[in-house]
């Protein structure tokens, strides 16, 4: 009754838009990156500032949620997405930082494969929140995290192929297999986050149905 009388903050939704622009940024970086980018160290400078950005940005929002005594979606939900958020971009830095860590030369073609997935699925995450801060129920949401949830299907099965894949191809050198195994893992969570985004969305958008 009192969210329905009293006026609710929309500052989160800002938080929110903005953190997924640097996540799709951050995103479309490492798709340049799997296309062997023709500066490998600037792009993993620019995802290494992206993600700092959305720290910022998630330091932000949950200090705001400390303050504000009205929000235009339960405390704990907007507490649980913008960190899972947050994990996306986490998830994308840490497999980039390890292609650099590493020195891998060449780069393989599932690591492009989940670039673009994650390029997809961050996309349709803001296509999400922009139908959300008009209307909380709206059956678009569902849509959107249909479409999140087949990217993350997608995910498994190309990281069953990669490993498939470099299992034969580096079978006599098992160090080179144990990076690139840590690095599709790494991708591949990433698409996990997104699900887990697209399940608190859903979850909300029942919610409020």
């Amino acid at each position: 009754m009192f969210k329905r009388i009293l006026p609710q903050s929309t500052c989160f939704y800002d938080f929110f838009d903005d953190h997924i622009e640097h996540t799709i940024l951050a995103c479309e970086a490492l798709l340049e990156l799997s296309q062997q980018g023709s500066d490998r160290p600037v792009l993993i400078r620019r995802i290494k500032d992206l993600e700092h950005a959305t720290d910022d940005i998630t330091h932000n929002c949950i200090e705001a949620l400390h303050k504000t005594f009205i929000t235009p979606l339960d405390r704990s939900d907007i507490h649980r997405l913008i960190k899972r958020m947050d994990d996306i971009v986490d998830l994308v830095d840490s497999g980039v930082g390890r292609i650099g860590l590493y020195e891998l030369v060449e780069m393989r073609s599932e690591v492009e494969e989940m670039a673009t997935l994650l390029v997809r699925s961050t996309r349709e995450i803001r296509a999400a929140l922009k139908e959300m801060r008009v209307a909380v129920n709206s059956p678009k949401i569902q849509e959107r995290c249909i479409a999140i949830y087949q990217c993350e299907n997608e995910a498994d099965t190309i990281l069953r192929n990669a490993l498939i894949r470099l299992f034969k191809d580096a079978k006599d050198d098992p160090v080179l297999i144990i990076k690139w195994k840590e690095i599709y893992e790494t991708f591949e969570s990433a698409t996990d986050r997104c699900e887990d985004v697209a399940n608190i969305l859903q979850g909300v958008m029942i919610e409020a149905s």
